[in-house]
């Protein structure tokens, strides 16, 4: 028996290449709809993004979804994986598992415990449906069979057929699925298992693959500010941040390579190199009739010093030797009206240069990936290829901060998982 196991590739209904968020929820999605379904995962262990998400807390998903909430070359792509499986569909299961959750800024859910409690839930489910999970397997082949090559030719399904080389430690084995469902990810930190797998498989079915790079990710600097953000290092600000159109106010933090946090994040997925960002430090606020205001209720005052009643002392003193070294001991009397402008102006736009992004390595996302031109957005399956889907980050579909990834992963899993 032990032999003919080895000479008939063992049979399954579908394989989940990759045991992250969208793997998991398509692996017992489909598993409960009576289908057999083994996963397979390259790392020593399943869901390790997970556990190491929101600071281990796992920021699950938003109270609020909508497309606007994701970057892709096809805006609309999302919405039908989204309506079909909500926020609120997740919710339920977490509620069903009793783990406890709060709501933080902007809708944000995290677990009270740990990340753990999710992670341990989808195992449940993967458990109590039947899914086999393997992990350290690589792949080292993928073949699209004639439905006459297949072990198990009297199904008559006609589905589309894949047999895998999988080496696992010190064993090399085949197997054979109808359907091989793609949960790869993206580039992204590669210390938790971020690899382009996904994207040589979608090539090697001729699916076309949009420019990919890191997301959710930190500025670096290599000019004058680079020495402004390290000794700033550390201090976090209240900011909006601009780029192309699009504009985030939250915290930024400053680092020693350049700014961080969640406003900076959130921007770098709409950022391009050589592109300025512009960042406002009073948002909502119009810093040229407030600098003028204080003039006349205040001439006496010192600029540093009125200033820093809203920012941090350190970040005035770098202000200042940015934008008025020559009038640092000047009371606000002696200062133009036209030169309050312009500080004022720069306090609202102050703009600056990134060298770079700190790359995959500390991104949170892999923007670009699978084009979703190639697959149905009711199905996740590829259009011209029956039988291979792609769910998650794989895909041309990045969320933004705030839960939206994971939102994706558990619509994009569910929907493949009944159709697989």
């Amino acid at each position: 028996m032990h032999q003919e196991k080895h000479r008939f590739p063992e049979s399954y209904d579908v394989i989940v290449l990759g045991g992250g968020a969208s793997g998991l929820i398509c692996a017992f999605t489909a598993a409960q709809r009576g289908r057999r379904v083994l996963v397979l995962e390259k790392a020593n262990k399943v869901g390790k993004k997970i556990l190491m998400s929101g600071g281990g807390r796992c920021n699950f998903t938003n109270l609020v979804v909508e497309a606007e909430n994701f970057v892709s070359g096809n805006p609309h792509f999302s919405k039908s994986p989204l309506a079909r499986y909500t926020q609120w569909d997740f919710i339920a299961l977490v509620e069903q598992y009793g783990i406890a959750y709060e709501e933080r800024r902007h809708g944000q859910l995290f677990c009270l415990g740990s990340a753990k409690e999710v992670l341990t839930m989808l195992l449940t489910e993967c458990d109590k449906a039947g899914v086999e999970i393997r992990s350290r397997c690589v792949i080292s082949r993928i073949e699209a069979l004639q439905p006459t090559e297949s072990s198990e030719q009297e199904r008559g399904d006609k589905n589309g057929r894949y047999r895998l080389k999988v080496e696992q430690e010190q064993n090399r084995y085949s197997v054979e699925g109808h359907s091989l469902v793609v949960a790869t990810g993206g580039l992204s930190i590669p210390t938790l298992g971020g690899s382009g797998q996904g994207y040589a498989i979608a090539e090697q079915f001729n699916l076309a693959l949009t420019e990919r790079r890191a997301g959710l990710v930190p500025f670096m600097f290599s000019d004058a500010m680079k020495g402004l953000c390290e000794r700033l290092s550390g201090l976090a600000v209240e900011a909006s941040l601009q780029c192309n159109g699009q504009s985030f106010t939250e915290n930024i933090l400053f680092t020693h390579r350049g700014i961080s946090g969640p406003a900076a994040l959130q921007i770098s997925s709409y950022w391009y190199p050589g592109d300025e960002l512009i960042i406002d430090l009073l948002p909502g606020e119009h810093a040229c009739d407030w600098l003028l205001q204080l003039k006349r209720q205040n001439p006496k005052g010192l600029l540093k010093t009125q200033l820093s009643k809203k920012f941090a002392k350190p970040l005035v003193r770098e202000l200042q030797a940015l934008w008025w070294p020559d009038l640092e001991n000047e009371p606000l009397a002696n200062f133009p009206d036209k030169k309050l402008r312009e500080i004022g102006d720069r306090i609202n736009r102050w703009s600056v240069k990134p060298s770079a992004t700190e790359g995959y390595r500390t991104a949170e996302v892999t923007l670009g990936g699978v084009d979703t031109q190639a697959v149905s957005s009711k199905t996740m399956e590829a259009k011209q290829q029956p039988g291979l889907f792609f769910i998650g980050e794989v895909l041309d579909v990045s969320g933004h901060l705030g839960g939206f990834n994971f939102q994706w992963a558990w619509s994009s899993g569910y929907t493949a998982g009944l159709f697989v």
